[in-house]
Parts: C-alpha cells; sequence; structure tokens
C-alpha cells in the first residue's frame, strides 16, 4: 500500500491550492495525494469551475502571490477598481475606491474554467503531487497513525492526515461522521453573464433590492458577471423567461449605471443556504473550503474565507514538518481550528446578518440600511473596518 503524507479529497480551487500551497511551503519534501472525481477535458469541464466568475479579494491575491500561483492567473484577471454600494428605490449609497485605499485593485475577477484548466495542469506536473483522477472514494478508515483510503477501482493507500475539500455537500465528510448544519435563507440565486451600454471599466456594484441583493462583477471583454438573488418563485420565472423579458427585469432592479443592457448569456440558478460544519476537525482529519462552509454570495467572502483556511492549514502543516512532527497529530489540528475560529465566526455570521438586513423591507430596517450606507462614506471609522473584511484584510 503506498503511503502518503496527506490525502487531499477534492481538487476544486480550495483542494488544488492547498496541494500547491503545502508543496510550496514544505519544499516538495510531503507526498500528497490528490483524488477528484471530475476530470476536466475540453467537453466536461470540472462543476466548480464552469463558466462562473468569481471575485478575489486583495488579500486572497497577496496569498496567491505567496505561493507563486499569481503569475498563472494573471492573464486572466479583470481588476476590481471602483465597488459602489446601493439600496433600490432610497438614497443610501457608498464608494469605495482602490485609489482611496493606497492600492491599484480592491480584488479581481477570474473566470473559474480558466482557473481549472491552471490548476489541473499544476497538479499533474507536480512532482509530490499522485493526482487520482476520475476517482471517488469507496471506503475511510481511520487508525491510530493514519488514514486508510479505498478508491472505487478498489485501490488503496494509506495518509498521515486527510483533508475534506470535496464541496458543500462532502462524500468525505459523510464517510467520516462530521454532521452538516443548514440554513435556508429562501431565496435563489440566479447567474448570468451580461454585456452592457457602458463598459464596466473595473467597477462592480452591489445593489440592494426588495427580493434580495444585486451584484454585477466587471468580467474580461467589456462583459459583467451577474449575481441576482431572489425569491424561489422568481428564480423559476427567470429561468423560464425569454432574454428580452429578462433583460427588461434585470434593468428595472438595478438601474442604469452601465447604460443598457444588451446582451444576457446563458443562466444558472441554484438555492441559496447557509451550510457550515461546526467542527472542521477530527481524529486525523480537517475540512476546508465549501465542505467546511458554503456561505451567501452577498460580499463576495464565501471563497476568499476558504483560501484563508487553505493557507493558514498548509502553514501549520509547515510547522509541523520542520520540527519533524506528524502533520495529522491532533494538536496540529486543533493548533488549526483555534487559529481560524474568529475569521470563520466572524464572517459566516456578518454575511448573515447583511442577508437578513439588506433583504428585508420593513420601514425600520430600511431606514437603519440606508443611514448605514451614508455613514460609511462619510465616518471613516466605520468604513475602514467594513473595507478590510471587502478587501480580505483580516487575522488569520
Amino acid at each position: 500500500m503506498k503511503q502518503y503524507d496527506v490525502a487531499i479529497i477534492g481538487a476544486g480551487m480550495a483542494g488544488a491550492t492547498l496541494a500547491l500551497a503545502i508543496h510550496q511551503l514544505c519544499e516538495g519534501k510531503l507526498k500528497i495525494a490528490v483524488v477528484e472525481a471530475n476530470q476536466m477535458d475540453g467537453s466536461a469541464l470540472h462543476p466548480g469551475f464552469d463558466s462562473r466568475a468569481i471575485a478575489l479579494s486583495f488579500g486572497t491575491s497577496n496569498i496567491l502571490k505567496q505561493l507563486n500561483l499569481w503569475p498563472d492567473f494573471l492573464p486572466f484577471l479583470t481588476p476590481i477598481t471602483d465597488i459602489e454600494v446601493s439600496d433600490k428605490g432610497h438614497c443610501g449609497l457608498a464608494d469605495i475606491k482602490a485609489e482611496s485605499q493606497g492600492v491599484e485593485a480592491l480584488g479581481y475577477v477570474v473566470e473559474l474554467e480558466n482557473v481549472g484548466r491552471i490548476y489541473q495542469q499544476k497538479l499533474m506536473q507536480c512532482p509530490s503531487i499522485d493526482y487520482f483522477c476520475p476517482n471517488t472514494i469507496k471506503t475511510i478508515k481511520r487508525t491510530l497513525d493514519d488514514v486508510v483510503v479505498t478508491l472505487d477501482d478498489d485501490s488503496q493507500f494509506s495518509a498521515k492526515l486527510l483533508v475534506a475539500a470535496d464541496g458543500a455537500l462532502s462524500e468525505s465528510c459523510q464517510q467520516l461522521g462530521i454532521p452538516l448544519t443548514e440554513i435556508d435563507f429562501e431565496q435563489f440565486a440566479v447567474i448570468v453573464n451580461v454585456s452592457t451600454e457602458q463598459l464596466p471599466q473595473g467597477r462592480a456594484f452591489e445593489r440592494f433590492t426588495s427580493s434580495g441583493p444585486l451584484a454585477f462583477l466587471p468580467m474580461s471583454e467589456g462583459r459583467s458577471s451577474v449575481v441576482w438573488c431572489v425569491s424561489e418563485q422568481r428564480s423559476r420565472q427567470l429561468m423560464a423567461t425569454s432574454d428580452h423579458e429578462i433583460i427588461t427585469q434585470l434593468q428595472q432592479d438595478f438601474g442604469w449605471r452601465l447604460g443598457k443592457i444588451t446582451r444576457v448569456g446563458a443562466r444558472g440558478c441554484y438555492p441559496l443556504l447557509l451550510r457550515y460544519r461546526e467542527s472542521v476537525v477530527s481524529h486525523r482529519s480537517v475540512v476546508i473550503g465549501n465542505a467546511a462552509q458554503t456561505l451567501h454570495p452577498i460580499a463576495g467572502q464565501g471563497f476568499n474565507l476558504g483560501i484563508r483556511d487553505v493557507i493558514s492549514l498548509a502553514e501549520e502543516i509547515q510547522k509541523a514538518h520542520k520540527v519533524c512532527g506528524d502533520i495529522g497529530d491532533y494538536s496540529v489540528l486543533s493548533q488549526y481550528r483555534q487559529r481560524r475560529d474568529h475569521d470563520r465566526n466572524s464572517t459566516m455570521s456578518l454575511t448573515s446578518s447583511l442577508v437578513n438586513c439588506f433583504s428585508n423591507d420593513l420601514l425600520a430596517m430600511r431606514i437603519g440600511r440606508n443611514l448605514g450606507l451614508l455613514a460609511m462614506n462619510y465616518l471613516p471609522y466605520i468604513k475602514q473596518p467594513i473595507v478590510k473584511q471587502t478587501m480580505g484584510l483580516v487575522e488569520r
């Protein structure tokens, strides 16, 4: 049976970044197994790397630079230089500019399909990583000293540490007996890429409507990636309607900040829930990324929180490796958990509070959030902590 130091289940953004981070920080001296169920080729894309776009915070860009991954991202990035936050039909408005923060960009937008190709190539070329793809997990058995993994083809290997990075409904976590908590926001996200009369030119928008938040992110070729949070009934109507009608409704909710919406692409839709696991560490195992917590897309915090999980875990593994310690020992995992507790809990709490505040049309809520948006623009001591969180500049 082949032996590894770390086995990572899932090669989406979290799992792939972790594998490459461990290779980088431990100078290729640890043996890493990565197991991925979905093979990426010209016709079948990893479901985590479809046509969707995500926002990388400024803090995430610094982490990717630390891991020497940033040059691979550069050809596919669209910088965010301005974020405008507004409340439909009300006077509240806040504007965050990169220039005022002394940076070139507040964050960057990247299409997941491009990231998938980057990571698959790097995983296959990395000498310290064995990439099992397409493979699924058949069984996971933990002993005192290691974890034995059996794959769907009945091949086996062992590892000192197993990392579950296989998405919100993680099969690994189910086998490990790590329970999942779900809170339904009673909203659905409609995802679509659009073209507009005016080019976004680095401008991102977060607009709050009575049914939920609506985000526009600048993309390549002058497009914008739209995340439109609505009720289940309206999401079904939007998915079934014509392109002309969806443009009309989107224009009504978003307004004319980028002029006329001229074109919409293919639409996607998914329910919005807070999914999280109270315990992210167990005997010789740890949970990261969406397997640990899946957040509402408001303020774009979920992915960037997951990357902070990744780099923190990689650094704890590096520390243990340097002193020739057992990287799967519970003391190492406990140190990781304690390190991540505050950021994880506060970010989950923040996103849930924003959803409750900005998806509510009660008069008191409307008044409160609009005063808050106005205060953000004129009171630095209120604005700066929010800006730092948005930019991913938090303690980890």
